[in-house]
């Protein structure tokens, strides 16, 4: 008699406990699969040491979860999701308590990024990175010449020694971190393309490479133009012609240029002034992308000498003499004339 009471009592502890321990299960599943409240998106940072409750709790005082008497048993049951890793984690719109846990769990950093844009000069880099966000900035207070030192550059201007493109980066990189992968891959890119450069090019080292590449970069709108434009001045090169590229007027000019080149700036002797200068100028003129360094490299094979703007979009109108140069010279001017 005793034995079958005890066995009834047994049993409806198991049922009871069953009973409980499904209502908490599917309580916590219910707790997990709550999406977060948020408008769009929120980028939070996860202090190192924060443990799983901590993290819930934050969660909770920001309004994004609803918090439950279960959650507290949640390390119980899903042991799996106890691991919070430090770190900066962007949460989406619509995540669940569930997949954002795992987004902290699993390390994954939210990667921000910055844009660098091919033709631009490090003044405009330097801007960009100082504005950057959640990145730390070590190179605020030095100048050109002592950044290149601590990129360890022998040159002391920066243009055309940093790829122009994307780039990705987490909370704890910074500015110098940035430059350094910069210059590395164009370096790469330059090293690359010099070991496969086309032959008998007027082109000594990859560093001239990088200047000419610069020009190519400032002169050609279109990237289906690239490689011509190289051609000009190759065969320019080869002629011993100047160069005679408004792009490196207007750089040399520096805050002298308000926008406009007048026929005396063309005369104005500046280190850059391939008008005036034989051959290349001393450095590069402006960041670079891979698409100038391969035209510089490995230019289509032509015999123009001159290009002028068209006039129509932004393409030019090549030719390989002066006479039919200074046409296609006058074809322009009449245009702009027509717009103005």
């Amino acid at each position: 008699m005793r034995k079958s009471k005890l066995k009834v009592v047994l049993t409806l502890l198991v049922i009871s406990f069953t009973s409980v321990f499904f209502y908490v299960f599917k309580e916590i599943h219910n707790y997990l699969k709550q999406p977060l409240n948020i408008s769009s998106h929120e980028i939070i940072t996860v202090k190192f040491g924060t443990n799983l409750n901590a993290f819930l709790s934050f969660l909770n005082r920001k309004g994004w979860i609803s918090s439950h008497p279960t959650s507290r048993l949640l390390h119980y049951l899903h042991p799996d999701l106890v691991n919070i890793k430090a770190g900066t984690f962007k949460f989406q719109k619509n995540m669940t308590l569930e997949e954002a846990l795992n987004h902290v769990i699993n390390g994954e950093e939210h990667q921000f990024s910055i844009t660098f844009l091919e033709g631009s000069r490090f003044s405009e880099w330097r801007k960009a990175l100082s504005s950057s966000p959640y990145l730390e900035h070590t190179i605020t207070d030095l100048n050109e010449k002592e950044i290149a030192y601590k990129l360890g550059l022998k040159q002391e201007k920066l243009e055309g020694l940093l790829l122009a493109e994307t780039y990705y980066y987490t909370v704890d990189s910074s500015d110098i971190d940035i430059l350094k992968r910069a210059n590395r891959k164009l370096n790469e890119i330059v090293n690359t393309q010099w070991l496969a450069k086309q032959s008998n090019l007027p082109i000594k080292t990859p560093y001239e490479a990088l200047i000419l590449a610069s020009i190519i970069q400032k002169e050609a709108s279109l990237e289906s133009e690239r490689k011509r434009i190289a051609s000009v001045f190759i065969n320019r090169l080869n002629k011993r012609m100047r160069l005679q590229s408004d792009p490196t007027v207007i750089y040399g000019m520096g805050d002298k240029y308000d926008g406009n080149i007048r026929k005396s700036d063309l005369f104005t002797p500046t280190p850059y002034n391939t008008y005036v200068i034989n051959g290349l100028p001393p450095t590069p003129i402006a960041m670079i992308g891979k698409a100038s360094i391969e035209a510089a490299l490995h230019p289509e094979r032509s015999e123009y000498l001159y290009f002028v703007a068209s006039g129509d979009d932004d393409g030019h109108i090549f030719s390989k003499n002066l006479s039919k140069h200074n046409t296609a010279v006058r074809a322009y001017l009449k245009k702009v004339r027509s717009i103005q």
